[in-house]
This record gives C-alpha cells, sequence and structure tokens, in this order.
C-alpha cells in the first residue's frame, strides 16, 4: 500500500483538528451542532472511499471540489434515502468544515467559495408551532413557586421566553454575562459563530432571576459560574438540554389539561419561537425581530415567521429608509479507511 502524502496528511489533520478540536471549543455550538458536523464528515469520508476509491494516498483537496460535493448530496438523497432537508442539513456542516480550513491555509479558500455556490435542494418548510399569549401564560403558570426547584424553572422559562434566545445560549450564561443591576437591565449573548449581541431584560425576568441567582448562587456568585448549572456537578457545568427539555414537558403536560393548545411535546425552541411571533403581533418590525434573535440574514426570520409577501416588502422598505438615513452626506463627511486515517469514528449503515 502507498503511503499518504503531504497534501492527504494536511487534509486529514485538517478534519481531525475541526471536530476534535476547533468545534468542541466553541461554546456557542450545542452537542447537537456537533454530532451534526461530525456525522457530515463521516459520511462524507465514507462517501468517497466507497462510491469514488478514494484512499489515504490519494486523498487531496480535489476530493472537496463542488462536483464532488453535488455527486454526494445525490448520493445521500437516492442511496441513504435522505429527506431534501437533511441533505441540506449535511451541505451545511460541509461548509462550516471547508470555512474553517480556508482560514487555516488560504490555498485551500477556494473550496469553500466554491461550495457556497452549490443550491440548497428543496423542501417543503415545516413551520414551528407556537403558541399563544395565553396558551405561554398557562405554561408559566404551572412550575410551583413554593418549591426550589419550581423557582428555578420559572427563572429559566421566563428568561427563555422574555429574551427568545437559543437553548444553549442560555445554558452557557455565566454570571459576568447578567447586568440586573444597570439602568436598563440586560444579558450579554454570545451567539452562533460568537457573534456578540444584547438582550434587555423586563422586569419580570429581572425578578425573577435576582431571587433565583440569591437562592442558588448566594451572595458572591463566581463570575464564571454557569447561571443555570447543573446539579451533579455544580456551578461549574451547565445544565444539559436534555434536562431543561424534560421540565418543559412536564410543565406542559399540566399546563396542556388546563389550556389544549399547550402542546404535549414541547421543547425550548418553541418558546422561542412563541415570543418572535408575539413581537411580530404587536407591531415590531421584522428587521428588529431578526436582530433579537440572532439571525444573520433578514431570509432566515422570514422563513422563520412564515412571513407573508406584504410582511416581506414592509420589512425590505424599512430596510431601504434606514439605508437611506444612515448614508452620510459627502459634503459632511492511511490505514483502516478514511474515516479512521482522519481519526474520527466511522458510522454504521
Amino acid at each position: 500500500m502507498k503511503k499518504a502524502n503531504n497534501e492527504s496528511i494536511l487534509i486529514a489533520r485538517h478534519i481531525n483538528t475541526f471536530l476534535n478540536t476547533y468545534v468542541l471549543s466553541q461554546q456557542t455550538y450545542s452537542q447537537h451542532t456537533a454530532k451534526s458536523y461530525r456525522d457530515a464528515i463521516v459520511l462524507y469520508l465514507g462517501f468517497l472511499e466507497k462510491e469514488k476509491g478514494i484512499r489515504t494516498e490519494t486523498l487531496g483537496a480535489p476530493c472537496f471540489s463542488r462536483a464532488m460535493i453535488e455527486e454526494w448530496m445525490q448520493w445521500l438523497l437516492t442511496e441513504r434515502g435522505c429527506s431534501p432537508a437533511t441533505c441540506n442539513n449535511r451541505l451545511a456542516s460541509m461548509g462550516a468544515f471547508l470555512k474553517y480550513i480556508g482560514r487555516q491555509d488560504i490555498a485551500l479558500l477556494y473550496l469553500f467559495e466554491d461550495a457556497t455556490l452549490i443550491p440548497r435542494m428543496k423542501d417543503m418548510h415545516k413551520p414551528v408551532h407556537g403558541m399563544s399569549k395565553s396558551a405561554m401564560q398557562a405554561l408559566l403558570a404551572v412550575p410551583d413557586g413554593s418549591t426550589k426547584s419550581g423557582r428555578r424553572d420559572l427563572a429559566l422559562m421566563v428568561t427563555l421566553y422574555g429574551t427568545a434566545m437559543r437553548l444553549d445560549e442560555i445554558l452557557s450564561l455565566t454570571m459576568e454575562h447578567l447586568h440586573l443591576d444597570a439602568a436598563k437591565p440586560h444579558v450579554t449573548i454570545v451567539g452562533k459563530g460568537r457573534k456578540i449581541r444584547t438582550l434587555y431584560l423586563l422586569p419580570r425576568a429581572v425578578a425573577h432571576l435576582k431571587q433565583y441567582l440569591k437562592e442558588f448562587h448566594g451572595d458572591m456568585p463566581h463570575p464564571t459560574a454557569y447561571v443555570f448549572y447543573s446539579r451533579n456537578i455544580g456551578p461549574q457545568g451547565k445544565m444539559s438540554q436534555t434536562a431543561v427539555n424534560k421540565q418543559l414537558k412536564k410543565h406542559a403536560g399540566i399546563a396542556h389539561t388546563r389550556r389544549p393548545e399547550v402542546p404535549l411535546d414541547l421543547h425550548a425552541h418553541q418558546l422561542r419561537h412563541a415570543k418572535a411571533s408575539h413581537w411580530l403581533e404587536d407591531g415590531m418590525n421584522i428587521v428588529q425581530i431578526s436582530f433579537l434573535l440572532g439571525h444573520e440574514q433578514l431570509q432566515t426570520t422570514m422563513v422563520y415567521l412564515d412571513i407573508t409577501l406584504e410582511q416581506e416588502l414592509q420589512a425590505l422598505a424599512t430596510i431601504e429608509d434606514e439605508k437611506d438615513r444612515t448614508v452620510s452626506k459627502k459634503w459632511k463627511t492511511g490505514s483502516g479507511g478514511l474515516a479512521a486515517f482522519c481519526g474520527v469514528a466511522s458510522l454504521e449503515k
């Protein structure tokens, strides 16, 4: 068997470092995101090896060409029976990896640029079913305020709904991110792509958080302690998403008997969607909602909220107005297969 050349070793090192170091070091990536990246790359390596005959000594930049990735997408669709939505998620994961290696080696940046030209597969958008304001009131009335766990759940739910944070964002919050005694109480969020945004807190959320912090963190909390932490690990270990969703389903089960609109299979993302919908109902502009949600593209918010054509035109008109107002006046200013070679575990069929 031929030995791996320098380029194949370099690619393998990039894959290994991306999955086992870079992704894990990004606190804004949830465990689901990390798994999605790993699954996509392992599937791609399997495709290269089994379908294209690529070996450790022939692994190189051409293996990640646009044509090869598009063929992989079709293979996922036809051979593995993946849905168009799943294929698009795999493509996004591959794009994240190619963006990473482009930053590490400018000579490989063209791979990422070419991959961005690959069209997404068309799939039927499945809207997230949010909840009305009355359904949210019914849900928030369930946690038992006379118990310690009930007060914790209520603080988390009120904050999650009030800010429309992603679940991993609120679970990644540390004490230094909270500014409850500021003139305008707010929280600093480190979102996807390590983008920082500020979310202001309403009086109800501030009151619940202050009561929770006094009870669970004491008078001198450590700045790096997680706001919502694991009961088993303590303040230095954040609460798991599984634990949060389990509690939400428990409370939803009770709320459902009072208000059938509350879904029994409730998960945290539905609270985020509900708040965004309620902002829209209250007359908030889609551009503002997009910023508060931490969406990089306005179109993401349009799809997220099932925005009508009329609302979309209004939002775009607002953007044009904002641009016009902010334009400054010129006069004023190897062995064991590819997966093993790259140091990742292969997936079972």
